[in-house]
């Protein structure tokens, strides 16, 4: 036993202050490349790679159990709903008042230098082209057969040089389409190239119309100008918004919606709410509200947020903070506050550009409902009318964070909707331009426990390298006191093992 005291106590003579700033200053390193590696991990991914590392492989080596494995069947049938909902709200949309790429994306370009769509998003949009814009039937018409191809080219000029191309063939309603979209650098020459295309749009749709039940290639057809002849009539619409005509787009509109009521995924009531809020229509825009907030159909920001516009201008002239907390929410305070509870949690990320705190950007072609992307399409077009109508910002300043208290835990589970999708961000990032925008994410996430473990730990060994560079000879005799400390358990235990055991046993296994 005393030669093992011996031998520890020469050891520890033997390390020089050389030995422990060497010591530290590696901890230090390794600890602090850890720390770095831990916070691009999170920063990319939103989670802790050890955290994950150690859930994945370690916990089922260690006997874990799989929460994740139903215990009966009605939790798998709840999950199964869940999964459901959670795919059907991390769907990418287009967003219905998508600006002009000539006119509006590509200005903005030229103007900053920016690039304001993602390939992402480009590339959805370049999907959408093919599937509302093409079918089986056009290699028939060579103009037709021109454009199938334009809508896959990636090259900008490829794809307007094929819109002309077709229209020396023809008079093509989908080469003036692209050429509205892209080549016109003013919505006033988007707008005579879609009037050029509507004349065309309505021959081939009147045409298709008289032969779409002569086989499936004909209802295909048909399909195909129906969707081109909307898309036309809509764009037609939007155009009349932005050059002031607002009440001829929302007649535009309307006849739009009576003319073709059954495609309503085209939310071309979105575009109605908004003609008809710059008009300051409240009543009509009530009673579109009353046909499309309904329990069965599916939600958007523009729904629930002007529900609760309209709801905070019955009461927001006269809204004091002070005074409700006096006196109490009067009936109709608590309907807009409960409004604005319900649009918060359906969207988060809309107060923040709403009350100017996030710089609002050109809102994408493609938005993620209940995301960041849906948010900014959102407050891009309405802010102005929530401005408009007098204390509805304050209002919602004093009230939209008290949402939160009601979802503690919104990924689990949510108030009035589902519980918020995890997979927004991740859509997001896509979808923006995050080289000069800063995703919005909800709910915040907090610092893993490794990053702050490992950034203790650098801070710690890189401060014991520092002081034992400083001051060897006291920090060698407090590292000799912490191993002898250390060690002294130890030392106690073999000296009881050494009194019980007899000699020659305990020298035989000190010899193996």
């Amino acid at each position: 036993m005393f030669g093992t005291e011996s031998s520890l106590s020469m050891f520890l003579n033997t390390l020089t202050p050389k030995f422990y700033v060497a010591l530290t200053g590696t901890s230090s390193l390794i600890s602090g490349l850890i720390l770095i590696f831990e916070w691009w991990y999170f920063r990319k991914y939103g989670t802790s790679f050890i955290e994950q590392v150690s859930v994945s492989h370690l916990r089922p080596l260690l006997g874990g159990v799989d929460n994740s494995s139903p215990t009966n069947s009605n939790t798998s049938n709840g999950d199964a709903d869940s999964n459901r909902q959670s795919v059907s709200e991390c769907k990418v949309w287009r967003n219905p008042l998508n600006l002009f790429r000539g006119a509006e994306y590509n200005r903005y370009m030229w103007v900053t230098g920016r690039e304001p769509l993602t390939y992402y998003d480009m590339n959805l949009s370049a999907q959408d082209h093919q599937t509302f814009f093409t079918c089986d039937s056009d290699h028939l018409r060579p103009a037709d057969a021109i454009m199938q191809k334009a809508w896959r080219e990636r090259n900008p000029q490829a794809r307007i040089s094929a819109a002309h191309q077709s229209l020396e063939l023809e008079d093509c309603a989908t080469a003036s389409i692209l050429l509205a979209e892209e080549e016109a650098t003013t919505i006033v020459e988007a707008e005579k190239l879609f009037k050029q295309a509507l004349k065309a749009g309505e021959g081939c749709y009147r045409r298709s119309q008289q032969l779409q039940h002569h086989g499936a290639q004909y209802e295909a057809q048909h399909r195909r100008d129906t969707n081109v002849l909307v898309y036309i009539k809509r764009r037609l619409a939007m155009c009349s918004r932005k050059l002031g005509r607002t009440r001829e787009a929302v007649k535009m509109l309307r006849d739009l919606m009576k003319e073709f009521p059954l495609l309503s995924m085209f939310n071309i009531h979105e575009n109605l709410l908004e003609s008809l809020l710059e008009l300051q229509n409240y009543a009509d825009v009530q009673a579109v509200l009353a046909k499309y907030d309904d329990i069965s159909l599916p939600k958007s920001a523009t729904i629930c947020y002007t529900a609760a516009l309209l709801k905070a201008r019955a009461v927001s002239d006269k809204f004091s903070p002070e005074a409700a907390s006096r006196r109490g929410l009067s009936t109709a305070e608590m309907n807009a506050v409960e409004a604005i509870h319900r649009a918060v949690e359906f969207n988060p990320h809309v107060p923040k550009y709403l009350l100017e705190m996030k710089s609002l950007i050109l809102p994408p072609e493609h938005i993620l409902k209940r995301g960041d992307s849906e948010a900014i399409a959102y407050a891009f077009f309405h802010l102005q009318h929530w401005k408009r109508v007098e204390g509805a910002l304050n209002l919602l300043h004093c009230t939209w964070e008290g949402t939160f208290r009601m979802i503690p835990y919104p990924l689990e589970k949510g108030h009035l909707f589902y519980p918020y999708p995890i997979c927004t961000e991740t859509a997001d990032r896509e979808l923006l331009p995050t080289v000069f925008h800063e995703v919005s994410v909800y709910p915040k996430k907090e610092l893993p426990f490794f990053i702050l473990f490992t950034a203790g730990l650098c801070s710690f060994t890189a401060m014991l390298a520092l002081l034992t560079h400083q001051f060897p000879e006291l920090m060698g005799v407090f590292a000799k006191a912490f191993l002898s400390t250390l060690f002294a358990p130890l030392n106690f235990i073999m000296e009881k093992v050494e009194s019980i055991l007899p000699s020659s046993l305990w020298h035989q296994l000190t010899r193996i």
